[in-house]
This record gives C-alpha cells, sequence and structure tokens, in this order.
C-alpha cells in the first residue's frame, strides 16, 4: 500500500498548478507529513527549465508556495484537532535563491511551522537538489472564512 500525498488524501478535485492533482497541466506536487516536518520530492522536466539544465525560479516559487501553504493546513488542521485542513492561503513569502537548482534530477523540500496562531501559521521551508540547499522560503499562510474566494476549494 502506498502513502497517499496530503493533497490526494484532501483535496483530490484541486486545479491548483502546483499542487492540483486534478490540474493536468500541473506540478502535481506531493507533500507527506514527517514529525515536525512536511516533506516534498519533484523531479523537474525539460519544460520547467529556466535555461539549459537549471530550474526555472518561478517553478522554484511555485513549489515553496503550494508546500509550505499544506505545511501550514496540516499543522493547523492538527493544532485545531479537525479531520481535515482549513481552506489556506498566501499571506506572503520570501524565497533566497541560494545558486541554482538543477533541473536534470529531482528536487527535495521540506518545510516546517515556525510560529501559530489559531488561523495562520509561519513556514519556514529549504530546497535541495543534489545534496545541496538551492533555495529557502518563509512565508505566513492564513485559514480563510466564507465569503472568501478559496473558502471551500478542496
Amino acid at each position: 500500500m502506498t502513502e497517499k500525498s496530503l493533497q490526494d488524501t484532501y483535496a483530490p478535485t484541486t486545479v491548483c498548478f502546483g499542487c492540483g492533482p486534478a490540474n493536468p497541466k500541473g506540478l502535481h506536487i506531493k507533500s507527506f507529513p514527517r514529525s515536525d516536518e512536511v516533506v516534498c520530492d519533484f523531479t523537474p522536466e525539460k519544460h520547467h527549465e529556466a535555461f539549459e539544465g537549471v530550474l526555472n525560479g518561478g517553478i522554484v516559487g511555485a513549489l515553496f508556495d503550494c508546500h509550505c501553504n499544506w505545511t501550514a493546513a496540516w499543522h493547523l488542521m492538527r493544532a485545531a484537532g479537525a479531520a481535515g485542513p482549513p481552506f489556506t492561503v498566501t499571506a506572503e513569502y520570501h524565497v533566497v535563491l541560494k545558486r541554482p537548482t538543477p533541473a536534470t534530477g529531482p528536487v527535495h523540500l521540506r518545510a516546517r511551522v515556525v510560529e501559530a496562531t489559531a488561523d495562520r501559521a509561519t513556514v519556514e521551508g529549504v530546497m535541495e537538489a543534489g545534496g545541496k540547499v538551492t533555495a529557502t522560503c518563509r512565508g505566513t499562510f492564513v485559514a480563510v472564512k466564507e465569503g472568501h474566494p478559496a473558502f471551500h476549494r478542496w
């Protein structure tokens, strides 16, 4: 039996470009809780390149945006003792591109919540490729209420 990702478990019909299982042209990232972190492995394709062999910075940002958002949702769900994650959106995030990220093999993301209240979480993330940290991220993700366009998105 294969473990299901957070996306496949809680949002199988979501069409988000980064994490939506139902988006045929999306990145289809898969996030998995591991103790106090959430991890993701992603294998770039040729069309994700900025130039030969290097992952596009916008794709790096999209990977962080969705993966860190799911990290926040997972944390808020567990903190509230809820059966499913709240509908969370990105309030802000900042990516630091430390070195070119190779697009010739898998990249590994890990993220963890560093601050939280009942309806928001600040998440720090790290991207590694070829055994080196290539980018980092810090962002704030907020649970939205009814009336927000992202409410009931999964």
